[in-house]
């Protein structure tokens, strides 16, 4: 492995640090872009790609899987993808012998990154601050920006960049057992065989949004009145309850007013973690995904048991893909097309222009089959004569005046046997009257030489060639 760059240092570069960390070869990634579905049928992004994955191997007992589904930017995707690698990969695993110890790692990850991410911000408050200054005391939103537009504009933009925030759903592989943690709503599905070998889907991460009675107890317990969120799909600027970043609706939430009452901030980044689970032969695959992707599936088709929908999907493309990346790949293309014929069926009826945002689906093979699976092609074995004489001559002859000897080649003999009628790399051209076969043809050479040395009508410098 090379060496690593500070992970610091290389937020503001466009190369990761991460780019130096080995990669799960029994991974595979699949993603699509998200979608406007316009009129006129030409596809439209509303917005830049904003999630980030992870699947690296620190060593034959340490692997790390990640999904951060970033939202109102990328910033805070970026900057806890990296950090928060780095936060497990520095973090001398190896030393953590119990299954709390290693939860409470992956918990002390989640909060370093929170407070790491919040002091990049910084520099950007103190410019609001700065731009604040320069309106004039007494103007409402509207004659503000009549009289400073460039200085709203510039505290607009601030103000998006600040609302940058991600879910993330984690998994960590030590020693054979799994940890998973998430806030937000990005899923961990771990997909097992019983003993009748019907395969099961385990949800281990947690979903964080209006739909969780226990997330709606908490906030009801900090003050806030839940009844009106039920019949919300948004608390604040977002739709999650739990996130990592969004400095916005976090230490800005009074500006909120269904977040107003709260005696505390109600969106956390503390993450429900779940482990060890132990790895063994009923341990099929692992499915981490961005809300995107199952979102758009039960919104297609509107089902309820959308996680087996998914690993029935990822179960198929296992039987007709050749790889990893082709399986994930095949699984996100076939919810990309299930929403968009859903809305071309359906389209007549949407009171307003629908989307679908950004999808990731990480998958992790331990020892689901893969009948076309392309393998590295094993090389044919070729034997050779063990022996093959290069000069005839005895060990009495001479060569210019020298006493040479018998000049000999030995290769082993293997036990499989391949005709080969091409040249192969230790063919080296001898034939049965031990001359080498000639690379170049020059009978046309000699018998043009001859033609023109008896009419005399050689170039100059060639008579005596």
């Amino acid at each position: 492995m090379g060496s690593l760059k500070s992970p610091a240092s290389s937020y503001k570069n466009s190369q990761s640090w991460t780019d130096d960390l080995p990669i799960c070869k029994n991974t595979g990634i699949g993603f699509s872009t998200n979608q406007i579905y316009r009129e006129d049928g030409n596809p439209q992004e509303e917005h830049p790609y904003e999630d980030y994955s992870c699947h690296f191997k620190f060593n034959d007992k340490f692997y790390w899987y990640a999904v951060f589904d970033g939202h109102e930017g990328k910033r805070a995707a970026d900057f806890c993808s990296q950090r928060m690698t780095a936060e497990i990969y520095f973090s001398h695993l190896s030393e953590k012998k119990t299954d709390e110890e290693v939860k409470e790692l992956l918990r002390q990850a989640f909060i370093t990154v929170e407070k790491g991410y919040m002091e990049t911000l910084e520099d950007l408050l103190a410019e609001r601050t700065s731009l604040m200054y320069d309106i004039p005391e007494g103007l409402n939103s509207y004659e503000a920006y009549q009289k400073v537009p460039e200085v709203v504009e510039g505290i607009n933009r601030i103000n998006c960049e600040l609302s940058s925030g991600t879910a993330a759903a984690v998994a960590l592989i030590c020693n054979d057992k799994l940890y998973v943690a998430n806030v937000g709503n990005s899923r961990v599905l771990l997909c097992q065989t019983d003993t009748n070998s019907v395969m099961k889907v385990v949800q281990l991460s947690i979903d964080h949004d209006l739909t969780n009675d226990d997330e709606l107890l908490r906030l009801s317990q900090i003050g806030i009145n839940t009844g009106s969120l039920r019949r919300s799909t948004r608390l604040g600027n977002q739709e999650n309850t739990r996130c990592l970043g969004n400095y916005t609706v976090k230490a800005g939430y009074k500006d909120f007013e269904d977040l107003a009452v709260a005696c505390q901030e109600p969106i956390i980044s503390e993450p429900d973690i779940h482990g060890g689970i132990r790895l063994d032969e009923s341990s099929r695959f692992l499915l981490l995904m961005s809300a995107g992707l199952y979102k758009s599936i039960e919104e297609a088709i509107g089902t309820d048991q959308v996680n087996k929908y998914i690993a029935q999907i990822v179960v198929e493309q296992f039987r007709e893909q050749a790889t990893l990346t082709g399986v994930a790949q095949a699984v996100v293309d076939r919810a990309v097309r299930l929403h968009h014929d859903w809305y071309m069926s359906n389209s007549l009826s949407h009171p307003c222009t629908p989307k679908r945002e950004d999808i990731t689906l990480v998958l992790r093979n331990f020892n689901y089959p893969m009948p076309n699976a392309i393998t590295s092609p094993s090389k044919p074995t070729v034997t050779f004569n063990p022996v093959i004489e290069r000069n005839s001559m005895s060990d009495d002859s001479t060569l210019d005046g020298k006493k040479t000897g018998t000049v000999n080649s030995y290769m082993p003999t293997n036990t499989t046997t391949t005709t080969c009628s091409e040249r192969t790399e230790t063919d080296d051209g001898v034939g049965s009257d031990q001359k080498i076969e000639a690379y170049v043809d020059f009978s046309d050479f000699y018998r043009n030489y001859e033609e023109r040395k008896r009419k005399g009508t050689l170039p100059e410098g060639l008579e005596n060639f």
